[in-house]
């Protein structure tokens, strides 16, 4: 054999082996046992519980690395928990979301998009008909492929965020449309995101919302909020859920140039039946009152992460606590 056979043998020899590793390495891993659920749950996760509820609740921003140590360490002690797998990824997205909270914010907030990502995929493979957990899924995937400018990760997140938002509607089409949120006005998924708004807003009423005459009470005055419509509502996890909806579609439509309807939109967070313990009451006056003004600051250059009667709730330091803070 001389050398001029011998080179593409020899290439030839190292693309079977590589190929045949590949393969030996996908089988491998497709033959691996899957994890299940734990049917029980310690008392280590149950006393971590208690702790995140009181930071998040308490709106204790400063509290979450020691909610993190305590929902970490119980997931290490037991892997198959998915409520601590879950609830370790919500702690990573509060942390990156209200960023804006810190006197400097260091490069490695990033890694919480990350950490995010990494837990609700856990969340998601252990219970996988939990919707919530495949719509904060797909936000982890989201931000985490803009941060790297990874766009196969970021079409996953969006083929993650389809399928979430078919499994609950009610819960997710908010999902989608606040991810969407800090988008640029004119782009084609902020358009989607607003529409999602309207449809939430539509499945929560059971009927067509006017799209000139939002008055979301009229319709939820005899709508039924249970079963998948108890995403409606303020409930024990999101004490302010109504008035944080209606804040950040307000925000969207604002951000779209209708600073009309915003103002109807606005109103509709007043007549929820918390908003007078509402913590962030203020801010919603606030943009109700001065909606025409901020179509400019909303899509300005100063539009990024700020305090909250400046900015969009989306990119704002209440960006999780509008909902979730008692």
């Amino acid at each position: 054999m001389n050398r001029s056979t011998a080179t593409p043998i020899r290439l030839l020899a190292t693309v079977a082996l590589s190929t045949g590793l590949a393969g030996c390495i996908s089988l491998a891993e497709m033959s691996a046992p899957a994890k299940h659920a734990s049917a029980t749950r310690s008392p280590q996760a149950l006393q971590a519980d208690r702790l995140f509820w009181h930071t998040l609740h308490g709106g204790d921003y400063e509290g979450i690395a020691m909610a993190l140590q305590a929902e970490t360490g119980a997931y290490l002690d037991n892997p198959d928990d998915a409520i601590t797998a879950a609830h370790v990824g919500w702690l990573h997205i509060w942390r990156l979301a209200e960023s804006g909270r810190m006197a400097r914010i260091p490069p490695t907030i990033t890694d919480d998009a990350t950490l995010a990502r990494r837990y609700f995929e856990e969340a998601v493979a252990l219970d996988p008909r939990e919707a919530r957990y495949q719509g904060f899924l797909a936000s982890a995937q989201l931000a985490d492929g803009a941060i790297h400018h990874d766009e196969a990760l970021k079409r996953r997140g969006y083929a993650t965020l389809k399928a979430s938002i078919q499994a609950w509607p009610e819960f997710n089409l908010f999902t989608g449309g606040y991810v969407m949120s800090a988008l640029p006005a004119d782009s084609p998924q902020f358009q989607e995101g607003l529409a999602w708004q309207w449809d939430n807003l539509d499945a929560c009423a059971g009927t067509h919302v006017d799209r000139q005459q939002p008055d979301f009470p009229h319709y939820a005055a005899s709508a039924r909020i249970d079963g998948p419509r108890r995403a409606c509502a303020d409930s024990a996890i999101a004490p302010h859920n109504v008035e944080g909806f209606f804040l950040d579609m307000g925000d969207m439509l604002v951000k779209a140039g209708d600073w009309q309807t915003a103002r109807q939109v606005y109103a509709n967070a007043q007549d929820a039946p918390n908003f007078a313990t509402w913590p962030f009451a203020d801010t919603l006056r606030s943009h109700l009152a001065h909606a025409q003004e901020n179509v400019a600051r909303f899509n300005g250059p100063a539009s990024g992460r700020g305090k909250p009667g400046d900015q969009m709730m989306a990119v704002s330091t209440m960006a999780c606590m509008a909902c979730h803070q008692q």
